[in-house]
């Protein structure tokens, strides 16, 4: 019996995992997916994810909103270049993929799709404003995964926490933070409530459902 308990578990991990690594073609999303992208090592990329990675699984530094509209597939997004934008899935691809990152595709649970009509309406309003550059909360300005907070936020999908730039490694806050903001001339912001992909990703209201196809 304990052999067969040992070789289950074994087999639940393995299906697990093999579901996780699933791709995930066009054809299969759907409207309020919400697409990740993953986290690079170097520059800011790397700096977001050293102080909001949950686990070693999971690292991501920006997320979208997918909009299905016909034959048609959008992501709403906050975006470091052109502010918060809606953009053809196939730019969006091409402008966040390259050798060593993955999009992976995250949905909300049954029970809570009913949030995205209202979600993607209160995203739409929310274009054309300027990328948040201080990470600071604010009316006037979005980074991505506050734009996706906002979103969802009147069906209180997501939860704002404080936020932390403290590097794990060290304890201390990372140089890197220490150095973008005294360059704006703000205090690093500490314990602020704030969100971040990482976090959003680690709800318990999404499921992962795979890796998205390259598109061509």
């Amino acid at each position: 019996m304990k052999a067969q308990r040992i070789f289950f578990s074994i087999l639940v991990i393995f299906l697990s995992q093999l579901c996780f690594a699933q791709k995930v073609e066009t054809k299969n999303l759907k409207n309020g997916d919400l697409i990740f992208v993953e986290a690079e090592q170097e520059n800011l990329s790397g700096a977001i994810n050293r102080v909001t990675q949950r686990d070693k699984k999971n690292s991501f530094d920006h997320i979208g909103l997918l909009e299905v509209e016909h034959d048609s597939i959008f992501v709403l997004h906050a975006s470091s270049k052109n502010g918060s934008i809606r953009q053809n899935l196939k730019d969006f691809y091409d402008s966040q993929k390259n050798n060593q990152n993955n999009l992976v595709v995250y949905r909300l649970k049954k029970e809570y799709q009913k949030a995205i009509p209202l979600a993607i309406k209160t995203a739409k309003n929310m274009l054309g404003k300027p990328y948040n550059w201080s990470y600071i909360l604010n009316e006037n300005t979005y980074y991505c995964s506050d734009f996706i907070e906002r979103a969802f936020r009147k069906s209180q999908i997501f939860t704002l926490e404080p936020m932390t730039f403290i590097n794990p490694a060290t304890g201390e806050i990372d140089n890197f933070w220490k150095d973008f903001y005294n360059k704006q001339g703000l205090e690093v912001p500490e314990g602020k409530l704030g969100c971040n992909p990482n976090g959003l990703a680690a709800s318990e209201k999404l499921t992962k459902i795979g890796f998205l196809t390259p598109l061509n």
